[in-house]
């Protein structure tokens, strides 16, 4: 019995331990792998059930505070967010207080509350119920806001150990005070560059809309000082283009997630295309782990009328559909292409699609994330999310830790890894050929 214990504690623990890796490799993969310059943007306070979102990793809602107004004495100290009379809560507060004051060695605060909250998500056994500490709540709400105040560029850190510049966002501010791709950081401020990483880097740029650091470059072998005035940037979540495919024009658009302003960057490519008048689409998901419902919902709402059911949403065994709120929609064959890392507000897309309009689904089995999380940011900085609801496709069927079967299954070829481009990109190749048909 005990051994089935101990085997279930260190599942729990596990489980939370690679929960919270992967939300860190969320932001490794934002701020080191792809080095992107980002700064905190501004958090919304309240939000409605539709704006819950749903993510693979990176899922929340930042909404009220916890235990905003509401506060409970005892033993001298003001502990925030427990009602008082509670008796449960006396025991967990009355515990707080003993470990403080009669603990033999210095007990920290912060991380005792942060180890109480931890326990208490722990408990749930549940790997999408999560504590994020203040710097990954912070950059996992600049990528599903969209948005963040800062520069507007891509960093990497060459072999050379010089950080260059390898994109600059459009209309960024970067680009308006003439920085170029391939211009080398030496400073920022007064501070060099060379012994820091682009994490350190990105948080020196980071400041409030409207103020200005003097950077420093290095541009065909001179040093140059660049007035940066630091305003609110657009993260590129959708790029599109037409691909001319056995005498047809397929337009295709690429999804890397579904942010905040998503569905308005995929509306903007979707008017791009229509003039070129495309024969049909490819919507393209790969690797996208979700975003917001309300925005996947505008996207979908662009291919089916508000007579046609998106996804359901189930909470304690109560069903309730979600429609589109277009009433007319594009009257194209469409195909998705999907991966295992296709999830959550991803798999919704393809799903609706797929059991709506029977658009074709390339690719391999998707990732199986059928749950909602909610989040709310503490008066710390830091954030917990949980789930609250499991979702369903539009004719019902759950997904959760199953995935969504593609029609046409296609390993993506390993000469695609070697060298990606469209040619040898063989599941981008069987939608063309499928679409052409």
């Amino acid at each position: 019995m005990e051994k089935k214990q101990q085997k279930s504690t260190n599942r729990k623990r596990n489980t939370t331990k690679k929960t919270i890796k992967e939300e860190q490799e969320v932001v490794e993969k934002k701020s080191i792998d792809k080095q992107k310059t980002v700064a905190v943007a501004n958090k919304k306070t309240t939000f409605n059930l539709l704006e819950v979102i749903i993510i693979m990793i990176i899922t929340a809602i930042f909404g009220i505070l916890i235990g905003s107004g509401v506060v409970y004495f005892t033993g001298g100290k003001v502990i925030k967010g427990v009602s008082a009379g509670n008796g449960d809560l006396d025991e967990l507060v009355s515990t707080y207080n003993q470990l403080l004051t009669d603990y033999y060695e210095k007990v920290d605060k912060e991380k005792l509350v942060e180890a109480g909250i931890k326990g208490m998500l722990e408990y749930l056994d549940d790997p999408y119920s999560t504590y994020m500490d203040v710097d990954t709540a912070n950059t996992f709400n600049e990528e599903v806001e969209g948005s963040f105040v800062g520069m507007g560029v891509e960093i990497s850190r060459q072999e050379t150990g010089e950080v260059k510049i390898v994109t600059i966002f459009e209309n960024s501010p970067a680009e308006k005070s003439g920085f170029k791709v391939g211009d080398i950081f030496v400073k920022v401020g007064d501070k060099d560059v060379d012994k820091l990483t682009t994490v350190e880097i990105s948080k020196l740029i980071k400041g409030k809309i409207g103020t200005s650091v003097n950077i420093t470059i290095k541009r065909d072998g001179k040093e140059k000082t660049i007035k940066l005035v630091r305003n609110k940037v657009d993260i590129p979540s959708v790029s599109s283009k037409v691909i001319n495919y056995n005498k047809n024009k397929i337009g295709y658009i690429r999804i890397k997630i579904f942010a905040k302003n998503t569905a308005d960057q995929f509306s903007k490519e979707l008017k791009k295309l229509m003039p070129e008048k495309v024969d049909s689409l490819i919507l393209d998901v790969r690797g996208n782990n979700g975003g917001y419902l309300t925005t996947v919902t505008e996207i979908a709402s662009n291919f089916l009328t508000n007579k046609q059911a998106i996804y359901q949403l189930e909470t304690k065994e109560v069903v309730r559909k979600v429609y589109a709120t277009g009433s007319s929609k594009i009257d194209l064959d469409v195909a998705v292409l999907i991966d295992k890392g296709s999830a959550s507000a991803s798999e919704i897309l393809a799903a609706a699609l797929n059991e709506n309009n029977k658009s074709l689904l390339i690719g391999t089995t998707t990732y199986g994330k059928g749950t909602v999380q909610k989040a709310y940011s503490l008066s710390s900085g830091a954030t917990v999310k949980y789930t609250i609801q499991s979702w369903l496709t539009a004719k019902g069927n759950k997904i959760d830790r199953k995935g969504i079967k593609p029609t046409i299954e296609v390993k993506l070829s390993d000469k695609y890894a070697k060298d990606p481009n469209d040619e040898n990109d063989n599941q981008l190749q069987t939608a063309l050929k499928e679409l052409s048909k």
